[in-house]
């Protein structure tokens, strides 16, 4: 795409002008000279519109049939796909994923639709026992209403989807805001949507500020239910505001991810495995892992492995097919991951690889940091506790099972947790006390299939699951009727 898009709001139905309005400008991580778009900001009384259209909009929708509405999907996925890969170069240019991954991500948000649309022809309810062996007693659940969707940047394409498809499917409408370094993206997938057909009004893009327009979406009486993915900051913040009003909320938030692996292990085949779950996507996955827990015993061989592969990572331009490594998403998150690692530093951590900005060879306008693994990390520093959301891995040493996994619980977040092993025994002991909601043996912390719950434990996550046939749990109401003839 050559056209600086500027068009980043759609409301009942149609574009909002940014004629005479505030535009942000967005520049890219891979080369910040390139603008990539300007971005409309939102005030509150847009939102209210935003809502006021979705409210509007409800009743029709969620009038229709599960496969009716099913069908809507199947025209939403078919013309992101026909669109595929200017979703995904764009996808590139604003938040600097490389180009391969930004394809799988776009193919996922097809996935999930087509997944979706199928949903609308699965049960709703149940029929139970009534023990007066003549009524009629059953459930069905309804529309939640209208939700707010607040999605990050990280995953610009499938996350927005992974929540609205769910939404759509039951009945519901939607007002979303995207992330601020994800706002371009959004706009053009909202421009796909439009052109697959979907009906006026039940799907809002509002674009702008967390400030304004999401603390008015938080605020607002006719949001029923606000899912959201981001920070554990910003999630208790939103926990706080729709519990004020009793508003249904669900939360996916950060990640301090553990790869236990033990003496049994294939060590080339973990090294691999966490070289891929650790530095892919620059490392801004909340489920990428952040720690690697070793048995003493290999602790040596195992580190070798990785620093090895760590060293081997090219970092380039993400718009090449064979990028591997590219940029981190803004210039606030370089400076904040090279900064935890600078501090690491200052408190014992040694260097094994990397550490460091890569500015020379082209790089220099650009967000780029080197692969990184650091040792001699004390389990209760900032390196060891933290999210750092960058391509940065720490090594900690384990005596046994049992002590690796009081190291991988010694964080507050549960999301995602590997262990590698050929030991039956030891995976089981490790399902049943490690405290992750995800957890994946002899495989990437990263990733699940869309038809399997995605959430995490402690503060990772609200109580409720994302995707599969979880989603169905939060965007709708239970209805139980007895009918007595």
């Amino acid at each position: 795409m050559t056209t600086v898009i500027e068009r980043t709001a759609y409301v009942d139905g149609g574009w909002i002008d940014p004629e005479g309005r505030p535009l942000k400008e967005h520049y890219s991580p891979l080369d910040s000279s390139i603008l990539v778009g300007r971005s409309l900001q939102l005030t509150a009384a847009d939102v209210d519109l935003a809502v006021q259209a979705a409210g509007l909009a409800l009743p029709g929708w969620a009038g229709l049939s599960g496969g009716e509405r099913g069908a809507y999907l199947f025209k939403a996925a078919q013309k992101i796909e026909e669109h595929a890969q200017e979703l995904a170069d764009l996808l590139t240019l604003e938040m600097g994923k490389p180009i391969g991954e930004a394809r799988g991500e776009v193919n996922r948000a097809v996935v999930l639709l087509r997944y979706y649309a199928g949903e609308g022809l699965r049960s709703v309810g149940e029929v139970l026992p009534a023990t007066d062996g003549v009524s009629h007693l059953y459930t069905t659940r309804v529309p939640l209403g209208v939700v707010g969707l607040i999605t990050p940047w990280n995953f610009p394409a499938a996350i927005p989807v992974w929540k609205m498809a769910p939404a759509l499917i039951f009945g519901n409408t939607v007002v979303w805001k995207p992330a601020e370094h994800a706002t371009i993206t959004a706009s053009y997938l909202m421009q796909l949507l439009e052109a697959s057909g979907l009906p006026r009004g039940i799907v809002q893009l509002v674009s702008g500020s967390g400030s304004v327009v999401g603390q008015r979406m938080l605020e607002h009486p006719g949001i029923t239910g606000i899912s959201f993915t981001g920070s554990d900051a910003v999630g208790r913040t939103v926990a706080q505001a729709a519990s004020a009003r009793h508003a249904k909320y669900q939360l996916e938030m950060g990640g301090k991810n553990a790869s236990v692996v033990l003496a049994d292990a294939d060590l080339g085949r973990a090294a691999d495995t966490i070289i891929s779950a650790a530095m892919r996507s620059a490392g801004q996955k909340c489920t990428a892992t952040s720690r690697v827990i070793v048995e003493k015993s290999v602790k040596a061989e195992l580190t070798a492995l990785l620093v090895e592969r760590a060293q081997r990572i090219k970092l380039s331009d993400p718009r090449e097919g064979d990028c591997y490594l590219g940029p981190v998403v803004s210039k606030r998150q370089y400076d904040s991951i090279l900064g935890m690692v600078e501090q690491g530093i200052r408190e014992g951590a040694r260097l094994l690889a990397g550490g460091r900005a890569r500015t020379e060879g082209g790089f220099g306008k650009g967000y780029y940091i080197e692969p990184t693994i650091l040792d001699g990390v004390d389990p209760n520093s900032l390196l060891a506790q933290e999210e750092i959301f960058g391509p940065v891995l720490v090594i900690l040493e384990a005596d046994d099972l049992e002590h690796a996994i009081e190291l991988a619980n010694h964080v507050r977040y549960g999301l995602a947790a590997a262990l590698f092993t050929q030991s039956q025994k030891s995976i089981h002991r490790f399902v049943n006390a490690i405290e992750a909601g995800l957890i994946k043996i002899n495989g990437e912390t990263a990733g699940v299939e869309p038809q399997a719950p995605f959430g995490g434990m402690k503060l990772s996550s609200s109580y409720s699951r994302e995707q599969g046939r979880a989603a169905i749990e939060f965007f709708t109401q239970v209805k139980t009727v007895a009918v007595t003839p």
